[in-house]
């Protein structure tokens, strides 16, 4: 499970900004974790909603469909968002099944972590996000209802982090 806390205790500015994008794009994406949906369709909400971000926050431009299909959100965003979770931390298992992607049953566990990664020196995203990277992580239990998120006890909407950094 994997966490971003702010050095300082508080999110601010840009930092503020880019993690409740983050923590936006998770919430969904653990929402799509439901018996019947695919993988893919975790993995692509979450890339919908940072690619809208990017977009928004001036880290990308152009039509957010052109971006998703080119996949120009890899350029902040390029990891999956997740994987299966079991015996081992990544747990073998398939994502595709020929050329379908995987369909979410019931007891299956995985992680659902998306990112937004903004390299200190890129001169082409605004100064305000250089060196800023977010990640949340949570492990998520597929159920025949709604997902169960195992690590739910662990912080991460802003103001309980805030509150635990301020411990």
């Amino acid at each position: 499970m994997t966490r971003t806390w702010p050095v300082s205790g508080k999110f601010t500015g840009a930092a503020l900004d880019l993690y409740e994008l983050v923590l936006s794009a998770q919430i969904r994406a653990i929402d799509a974790a439901r018996a019947g949906r695919s993988f893919k369709d975790m993995h692509d909400l979450a890339v919908r909603v940072l690619t809208e971000g990017m977009v928004e926050f001036d880290l990308l431009e152009g039509d957010v469909e052109t971006l998703i299909h080119e996949e120009k959100y890899r350029r902040y965003y390029m990891h999956g968002t997740g994987h299966w979770l079991g015996l081992d931390v990544h747990d073998t298992g398939l994502y595709w099944i020929g050329t379908e992607s995987r369909t979410l049953e019931p007891g299956m566990v995985l992680t659902v972590e998306p990112g937004i990664y903004v390299a200190a020196d890129d001169d082409e995203a605004p100064e305000a996000f250089r060196g800023i990277g977010i990640r949340i992580e949570d492990d998520v239990l597929v159920t025949v209802g709604d997902p169960d998120v195992l690590t739910e006890a662990c912080p991460k909407h802003v103001r309980d982090v805030e509150a635990a950094c301020s411990r």
